[in-house]
């Protein structure tokens, strides 16, 4: 039991609890993303001095330390992205009408930095283990690495249950590259490739030979497979799932009861004209980056094209997202801040305006 049943219960806790917890921390109110990546970038030094602390220690102990530390560095990954701190180049909605490898670039460039700190953080965490006897805390942050990237794949080719509900407003854009089908070809074979692997970490973990290193870390293997294996099944089965987590959204919840206070509108503004995509983008940016004062938060809707754009700027990011809005919404800007320069506000919307054809 306690070589086996222990583990068990061990990872089936901190996988829930710690995933409820990322999902709490990346919808709390925009202030606290500073405060939530400081406090996670800790825990992330922590787990790496975990790791090559217990690399060479092949005891039960040295099993649970280093599980618990490949679960804490994979955390800051995605710490990281859901509160978007850091995500791509192109933190945008996919273009209307992409399909494709079109698409496929604009899906990449939306998440290509979290991208490559995943692959930072695997060279780090193999540099810590490497050479010792004990690499459970390397094959956890593997295998939370492989079913994370699977499950990615799913729901950019099509799955049933997207959970956008988790997403929090920063990545909202994110929803334009997600598919809703029953399922995608792809699905069979994420689930059979990783149940044939499980079934050999289960079967390593209980052999008869098995030292209790080897069957508690085996089992720690396994059971974290098992888990991403669960999670690819929720995202096809027309179940409630997201029930187990619904905890995690009392985040959302602060953020919405500190917006009523919040003072009155610092600037806002008709955007009569139709924007031009890319300039407004721009402008974004150059207020996520200070140019036109402290301004705290700027939300807004305009025509774009054909349709419609909904964008922000929050604690230092800005978002733009292609959205379905019917005629009567009035297209609008509206900034919150201490010190905005309104002229200089006023004068970059009005230059994204597209020129009235003659």
């Amino acid at each position: 039991m306690s070589l086996h049943g222990l583990p068990v219960l061990y990872a089936l806790f901190v996988w829930w609890f710690s995933t409820g917890l990322i999902i709490y921390l990346d919808n709390l109110p925009n202030v606290t993303v500073r405060w939530s990546m400081t406090g996670a970038s800790v825990v992330l030094g922590a787990a790496l001095w975990g790791l090559a602390a217990s690399a060479s220690d092949a005891s039960v102990t040295g099993a649970y330390c280093a599980f618990t530390c490949g679960l804490l560095v994979w955390g800051w990954q995605e710490i990281s992205f859901f509160t978007g701190a850091l995500t791509g180049p192109r933190p945008l909605a996919c273009p209307e009408g992409s399909r494709g490898w079109r698409r496929l670039g604009y899906a990449i460039q939306a998440c290509l930095y979290h991208e490559l700190a995943i692959i930072v953080s695997a060279a780090a965490v193999y540099a810590m283990t490497r050479g010792g006897a004990n690499q459970v805390g390397f094959w956890t942050f593997m295998i939370l690495w492989i079913m994370r990237q699977s499950s990615k794949l799913n729901v950019y080719l099509g799955v049933l249950n997207l959970n956008e509900e988790f997403l929090p407003e920063a990545l909202a854009f994110l929803k334009s590259y997600l598919a809703k089908k029953p399922m995608n070809l792809l699905f069979p074979f994420s689930v059979t490739i990783a149940t044939v692997f499980a079934a050999i970490l289960v079967g390593k973990a209980i052999a008869p030979t098995a030292t209790p290193f080897v069957a508690s870390g085996f089992t720690f293997l396994a059971t974290i497979l098992i888990l991403g294996i669960l999670e690819h099944w929720f995202l096809v089965l027309p179940l409630p799932f997201a029930e187990l987590w619904s905890w995690s959204l009392r985040g959302r919840e602060a953020a919405a009861a500190v917006a009523p206070t919040e003072a009155a509108p610092s600037w806002t503004a008709r955007l009569d004209r139709p924007c031009d995509k890319r300039e407004l983008h721009d402008v974004l940016e150059r207020v996520a980056r200070g140019v036109f004062g402290q301004v705290d938060r700027v939300t807004g809707v305009a025509r774009a094209g054909s349709g419609w754009v909904e964008f922000y700027v929050a604690d230092g990011r800005s978002g733009m997202a292609d959205v379905a809005i019917c005629e009567p919404n009035e297209p609008r800007v509206v900034a919150f801040g201490r010190i905005v320069d309104q002229a200089g506000l006023q004068a970059a919307f009005a230059a994204c305006s597209l020129p009235v054809a003659a």
